[in-house]
Parts: C-alpha cells; sequence; structure tokens
C-alpha cells in the first residue's frame, strides 16, 4: 500500500505510456483484419486503407470504446486474492501491457497477425501466477481459448467457403454472370447489411449506452439489410455494362461491384474492431488509474478518466500507420490469392463469426477468425492455393502468443516488483 501511496502518481504515467505501447500495437497487428482482404483483392491501395481504418478505428475507440471496462480483462483472473496487495495488482497490470505489447510489435515485424486479446490474457496470466498462484487463474476460461484456436478459423472457414461457393455457382460458372450479378448481388449486399448492423450493435453501440434487446437488434438489421439491398439494387440496374461483352469483362465488372461492396464492410468492421479491442488496452490502464485512485481498492468495473479513451486510440492509429502494413500484406497476399469477390466472402464469414460469438458467449480472436475465413475461401480453390509456408508460420505464433506472452510478463513483473520494493507474496516460485 506504502508503493501506491509513494508513486502512485509516477505508476500511472508509466501505466500511460505502456498503455499507449500496447495500444500502438493493436494498431500494427490487428487491425489487418479489417483492413487485409481489401488490400490483397485491390479493391484498395495499402495508402488507402490505412487511411480509412485510422478514421474508422479512432471513430470506434473513441466514440463507443465504453465509459465503463472491466478491470481484468475476460475476466481470466480473480481479482479478490490482490485485496490486501493491491500494489503488486498494479505492477502486475503494468506488466501486462509491456509485455503484451511488445510481443505484438515483434510479431508485426515479423508480418505474424496475432491475436491481441490473448497477448495481453497471456501476460495477465503470467504475472498473476508469480504474484498470488494458480488460485487467481480462471482454468475454465483458458480452456475456453485454447479450444478456439481450432473452432474460431473452423467456423469462419466454413461460412467463408459456403458465402464463395454460392457466388460461383449462381454468379460466376454462369453463361451470364453480369445478368445473374444484377439479380444476386443484391441479396449478398442485404446479407452483408444485416451482419455488420449486428456486429455495430452488439460490438460498438453498447458502449455508448444504446444496448438494444435482441429482439430490436434483430429488427433494426433486418431494416438495415433491406435498405442496403434495395440501394443495391438501383445502383446495380444503373450500370451501363455492355451485354454483349465477353465473360472475362463480364467477371471484372463483377468483380468492381463486389469491391464497393467490401470497403464498406471493411469499415464497419474497423469501427467494431476499434469500438472492442481497445479495451485490450485501456482495461488494464483503466484498472491501474482506479486502483491508485482509490487508495488500493479494487472494483470489478473501472470508471474510465476522460483521457484514456483517445490515448488507445490514438495508439491504435499509430501503429497502424507505422507498422500496419506487413500484416496487412500476410493476411491480404500472403495466404492465399484474393479477388474482391473473394475478399468479401471471407470479410463477411469473419463478421458472421463475431456476431455468433457474441450470441453464444464463445471466447473469440478477430484475428483467428479473419484467418480462418481467408483459408476457407482458399480451401474452395483447392489446397494448391494456399501458402502453406505462412499458414505454419501464422499457428506457431498463435500457439506461442500465450506463454510469450506469461514469460515476458514473469520478467517484467520481477523487475517492476524489485525496483519499487514491493513486498513478495508468492504462492509459486520460478525453478
Amino acid at each position: 500500500m506504502d508503493i501506491i501511496a509513494s508513486y502512485g502518481t509516477v505508476l500511472i504515467l508509466i501505466a500511460a505510456a505502456v498503455g499507449f505501447f500496447m495500444a500502438y500495437g493493436i494498431g500494427a497487428n490487428d487491425v489487418a483484419n479489417a483492413m487485409g482482404t481489401s488490400v490483397g483483392s485491390k479493391a484498395l491501395t495499402i495508402k488507402q486503407a490505412i487511411f480509412i481504418a485510422m478514421i474508422f478505428e479512432f471513430a470506434g475507440a473513441y466514440l463507443a470504446g465504453g465509459e465503463v471496462t472491466s478491470t481484468i480483462r475476460k475476466g481470466i483472473i480473480d481479482a479478490a486474492p490482490f485485496a490486501d496487495i493491491p500494489e503488486l495488482m498494479v505492477l502486475g497490470m503494468i506488466s501486462s501491457l509491456f509485455a503484451a505489447g511488445a510481443w505484438l510489435l515483434m510479431a508485426s515485424f515479423l508480418g505474424w497477425p496475432v491475436s491481441t486479446t490473448h497477448s495481453i490474457i497471456g501476460a495477465i496470466i503470467g504475472f498473476a501466477l508469480v504474484a498470488v498462484g494458480t488460485e487467481a487463474i480462471q482454468w475454465d476460461k483458458v480452456g475456453g481459448i485454447v479450444g478456439s484456436w481450432i473452432i474460431t478459423p473452423a467456423i469462419s472457414g466454413f461460412i467463408a467457403y459456403l458465402i464463395f461457393m454460392s457466388a460461383q455457382k449462381l454468379i460466376f460458372n454462369t453463361d451470364a454472370p453480369l445478368k445473374n450479378a444484377k439479380r444476386y448481388v443484391p441479396l449478398y449486399m442485404g446479407l452483408a447489411g444485416f451482419i455488420m448492423a449486428l456486429v455495430t450493435i452488439k460490438k460498438g453501440l453498447k458502449h455508448v449506452g444504446i444496448d438494444l434487446g435482441s429482439a430490436e437488434g434483430y429488427a433494426l438489421s433486418v431494416g438495415v439489410a433491406i435498405v442496403v439491398a434495395v440501394i443495391g439494387k438501383i445502383a446495380i440496374s444503373r450500370l451501363n455494362i455492355d451485354p454483349k461483352a465477353d465473360k472475362q469483362m463480364q467477371f471484372n465488372n463483377v468483380e468492381k461491384v463486389f469491391a464497393v461492396l467490401m470497403v464498406l464492410t471493411a469499415c464497419c468492421m474497423a469501427f467494431a474492431h476499434g469500438s472492442n479491442d481497445v479495451a485490450n488496452a485501456i482495461g488494464p490502464l483503466a484498472a491501474v488509474v482506479n486502483i491508485v485512485e482509490n487508495n488500493g481498492e479494487i472494483a470489478k468495473k473501472a470508471a474510465i478518466a476522460w483521457w484514456i479513451l483517445p490515448l488507445g486510440g490514438f495508439g491504435i492509429v499509430a501503429g497502424l500507420a507505422i507498422l500496419g502494413k506487413k500484416v496487412i500484406k500476410t493476411i491480404g497476399e500472403g495466404i492465399t490469392h484474393l479477388t474482391p469477390s473473394r475478399g468479401f466472402a471471407a470479410e463477411l464469414a469473419a463478421a458472421s463469426t463475431v456476431v455468433i460469438a457474441s450470441g453464444t458467449g464463445m471466447p473469440i480472436s478477430t484475428t483467428q477468425t479473419l484467418v480462418g475465413a481467408v483459408l476457407g475461401v482458399g480451401m474452395a480453390r483447392g489446397i494448391g492455393a494456399l501458402n502453406m509456408g505462412v499458414i505454419r508460420n501464422i499457428v506457431v505464433s498463435w500457439v506461442i502468443t500465450l506463454p510469450v506472452g506469461a514469460a515476458l510478463a514473469i520478467v517484467i513483473f520481477y523487475v517492476l516488483r524489485t525496483a519499487f520494493g514491493a513486498v513478495s507474496y508468492t504462492h509459486l516460485t520460478l525453478p
């Protein structure tokens, strides 16, 4: 407790710095979830994608990032054992932010799309183990995370496969692809409008005090879907395209329609991602600020100081602008060759999986969701369409994210504890 009383301001400043560092890592790595397919399919250039993502990620983080956040991300540890030693919780949260941010930075330099959520969870597990022992860990939650490594990509990959194959059967593999595009693309647009409305409602609006019930949310989403489908029908019917054009020219024009559609879905995904995943950086930061300002009292929910949300938003934008293109290229170009229709299938499948996960409470990583969707699109064209070397590196990076985050957090926690002279309260000693 003396540490909090003596070094409170210093601890908040350090937490703010590492919170920005973590948000920077989120921007560098995780924002590729929203923009990777758009770049890979040539619907957007890398500069256009970064500019659009900066706007929508910041808007999501700042406008819909939440007034209150859980002090322990995803409820992965129990705060009760820290009640009498809040200084260890403060040092642990700082260690977790630094460790997770460092891992995200390393992964981003290598072009590996890893989960920011799993990075911070692994780090929190690491410091909690050495601070108070195994009883602080909610092991059932950890098991759910490990299971999501398989379940999440499988679900999104299967949905992407179905969407892509339906477009092939209904539009591309027909004698009149342009005519059939005018008939069926409005349906895809309506489906996209429905899913994106649900994503925004479930992952964004609830953070600004608009918490719609299931019935209202679905009703609003259906309304959005109908409006989008009608607008799409009108817009496509007005396209002046020579009906006698050869098939390749018709294919190119159909792909242009999907390109516009995919840019819209990418904007929605960026907004939803910013509103949701900024909590990976500001949650632990808000916890530190709350504990210090309340003289060591640990609350399950922490009110967010006015400066924390913009700090997280600016951090995400900085990471995206400076280092984001490497992971964007991995997802958009490294796994398989994407066209706008394939990218749209992957983007819509990822959004659909997010909705399914939100409704069932299934732990989910947006990174693994989108990678699984891109894999599903690639598999639809045969195993030869996939770059197995890139896929192997991605899977390895997923598996090592939790233990690497934990190991880094343990080292940093010991350094901080020694530096601040915190009292040892360790049930688990390192070998």
